[in-house]
């Protein structure tokens, strides 16, 4: 009996998702070098991969590059299954379903920075919903809601210019696939 074997092709989309995947993995472990003034307050700079997919090669891709960041980003980071996790993943579920309701109105509306803002206060907000309703249902928020917001605001406003930024640069030409 001999063994048999599957073989995968990888197309260039698959090659394009797993480097802006990578990308954005690369921006979390980063961030998870920075000091953070209170916990849980984070740039959110892989974000910022995100959107560009988002704007470049359309809401499915950016929801797989950001899915696989944040599940390859907590098996880095030894967060996997933890509440950490679930806090991520959450706030990055509600921020894709926003900016696949967004991403359809008139770019006047939203352009990189308002669509920025608005999935960072919606990350927030889940986040948020998440501790109160499972982790701490008997604890007030309340204190810590301007320090949440006024961070979601500033770091949504960064990543959103950036992105703005970066997307009037011209774009590298793409690299036909070789066969192998």
């Amino acid at each position: 009996m001999t063994a048999s074997t599957i073989e995968l092709r990888a197309s260039l989309e698959d090659r394009r998702i797993a480097a802006l995947a990578a990308a954005g993995i690369g921006l979390t472990l980063a961030e998870a070098a920075i000091p953070l003034p209170i916990p849980g307050i984070k740039p959110g700079l892989a974000n910022i991969v995100t959107l560009l997919v988002l704007y470049r090669f359309g809401w499915r891709a950016a929801a797989w590059v950001s899915l696989l960041r944040i599940v390859a980003g907590a098996l880095f980071l030894g967060t996997f299954l933890t509440p950490t996790f679930v806090l991520s993943l959450t706030g990055g579920l509600a921020s894709l379903l926003v900016l696949a309701a967004a991403i359809r109105l008139p770019q006047a509306w939203f352009g990189p920075v308002g669509l920025s803002l608005l999935a960072a206060f919606v990350h927030i907000a889940m986040q948020l919903a998440v501790v109160d309703l499972w982790l701490m249902p008997h604890v007030s928020l309340q204190g810590l809601l301007p320090w949440f917001l006024t961070a979601a605001w500033l770091t949504g406003l960064a990543n959103g210019l950036i992105v703005a930024r970066m997307m009037n640069l011209p774009q590298p030409e793409c690299r036909r696939e070789v066969a192998a």
